[in-house]
């Protein structure tokens, strides 16, 4: 004799209690305390870029709050009389430069650290987290009697094999960390299809990779083109300098030329806030698509 088993009871999970009308409780907070907070954030932020901007574009001498009228000699001296037009190529060779060769170097060693197991890859990982605690001017003097013995003082070869030393361990842990959120079994079928392991990862891997490799490229550039101390160190010809060592001479020990100083500010800073303004929406996706997983 068969019996029927009378199914279990469900448990009914009360939902807490919701306000009136449907809302949640934190849509009940007032507009103006989520505002006002931002409102005086942003304002704290704005103020430094409004008085840079205020100090190159008001005439010498000038006290005015507003700048009126607006004169772009100070942008001129900069450009011509500074220097400021070599210093901009020498920055634009070096963060493009450190930008290939990292990204290069980050996906080769990327794609090792996610593919492939091998004794002490933990201690591996962990010494490129460690590196990352070292500042750069521990690095000066290896790095500077390196390059003497190789000729390469006062080059710009030297400052980009700097940059790129310095931002691979980072780079190759964000590159391992997207790699892993790519399921191996896509690389499998494309074997099974015939491609060779370089032309799984170039046809199937690669492309996926676009958010993740942009900010890693990104992230290089703007740190390359921001980087003060390795340009001071190895570059000694004034003709191959970058830009922040260009704004270090605008300063003088008895005078200091703020309009000029801030004219190359605004040098400075307008190509990174470009660079920003286009690929922001692919850095997110790609900082947020490795701290996922790995």
């Amino acid at each position: 004799m068969i019996t029927e088993i009378a199914p279990a009871p469900r448990r009914v999970v009360s939902e807490p209690a919701r306000p009136r009308g449907g809302r949640r409780a934190w849509d009940e907070v007032p507009r103006w305390q989520i505002y006002l907070p931002l409102s005086v954030y942003l304002l704290f932020t704005l103020i430094p870029f409004y008085w840079i901007l205020l100090f190159s574009l008001r005439p010498a001498g000038s006290t005015s709050l507003v700048p009126w009228p607006v004169t772009f000699d100070h942008f001129a001296k900069v450009w011509t009389e500074r220097s400021f037009g070599l210093y901009f190529y020498n920055s634009v060779l070096v963060g493009i430069a450190t930008l290939v060769l990292t990204t290069v170097v980050a996906l080769a060693g990327g794609y090792a650290l996610a593919r492939f197991d091998f004794r002490l890859k933990r201690g591996f990982m962990l010494a490129l987290l460690c590196s990352q605690f070292v500042p750069g001017a521990l690095l000066l003097v290896p790095l500077f009697q390196i390059f003497a013995e190789l000729s390469m003082i006062n080059s710009l070869a030297s400052v980009i094999i700097a940059e790129t030393v310095f931002q691979l361990p980072l780079s190759m842990i964000l590159i391992s960390g997207f790699i892993r959120n790519v399921p191996p079994s896509l690389e499998e079928a494309a074997w099974v299809d015939g491609c060779s392991r370089f032309a799984a990862f170039r046809i199937v891997v690669l492309p996926m990779l676009r958010p993740g490799l942009i900010a890693v490229g990104s992230f290089a550039f703007v740190h390359a083109w921001n980087h003060f101390l390795f340009a001071l160190m190895f570059l000694s010809d004034q003709s191959k300098q970058t830009i922040p060592v260009g704004l270090n001479t605008l300063m003088n020990a008895d005078s200091v030329d703020l309009g000029a100083l801030a004219a190359g500010g605004i040098v400075a800073a307008v190509p990174v806030v470009i660079v920003f303004a286009f690929i922001q929406k692919w850095l997110i996706t790609g900082f947020s698509a490795g701290a996922v997983k790995g």
